[in-house]
């Protein structure tokens, strides 16, 4: 019997569980749990956890919906997207917050990230959150005309290969744009 594949792990809601048979041996042991999100990074999470950061950081979404931009405050590459968001995003659809501020290692900590993991772009909704490839496509949906069309065909690139190409980008991205002293915004 073939199991169904899983729903893509860049997106789970933050209601459910990642389902077991789809976790790796080491991810089974006996008193590991995984965060929903956290499924797509595979940090483990022990029970002695017990703050639900998705109650805990309601109160971002409370009185205003639209999603967070979480990036990393001082890489200069970082903060030229989110130069290049803030020129394409006239309605001002996403907010944006640095994750190494508290408001973001809170919001990590949501998208069952650990709170000093600055390794990756992270868009925060109300119920999902996205890292990697997936949070860069899901931004440009919010942005102006012509990005959402590319983000739909760029979705046809498989998954594998976009964090590939990601994360040889997020590796070197010191090294090839350099540090800034202080986060854009």
């Amino acid at each position: 019997m073939q199991l169904p594949l899983p729903p893509s792990p860049m997106a789970l809601p933050l209601s459910g569980r990642f389902p077991a048979p789809f976790l790796p041996p080491s991810m089974r042991k006996a008193g590991m749990l995984l965060h929903p999100i956290a499924s797509a990074s595979l940090s483990p999470i022990t029970k002695d956890e017990t703050i639900d950061w998705v109650e805990a950081t309601s109160d971002f979404f409370e009185k205003d919906t639209r999603p967070i931009m979480l990036f990393d405050g001082v890489c200069n590459l970082c903060n030229g997207g989110v130069r290049f968001v803030r020129a394409n995003d006239r309605n001002r659809r996403i907010r944006l917050e640095a994750l190494q501020s508290d408001a973001g290692k809170k919001l990590l900590r949501r998208s069952g990230r650990a709170p000093d993991d600055i390794s990756s772009v992270v868009l925060v909704e109300k119920d999902r959150s996205y890292i990697k490839s997936e949070a860069v496509l899901r931004i440009m949906e919010y942005l102006e005309l012509p990005f959402p069309q590319l983000a739909f065909f760029l979705q046809f690139v498989p998954l594998f290969v976009r964090n590939i190409v990601y994360d040889n980008i997020a590796d070197n991205r010191y090294t090839l744009f350099g540090r800034s002293e202080s986060c854009e915004i």
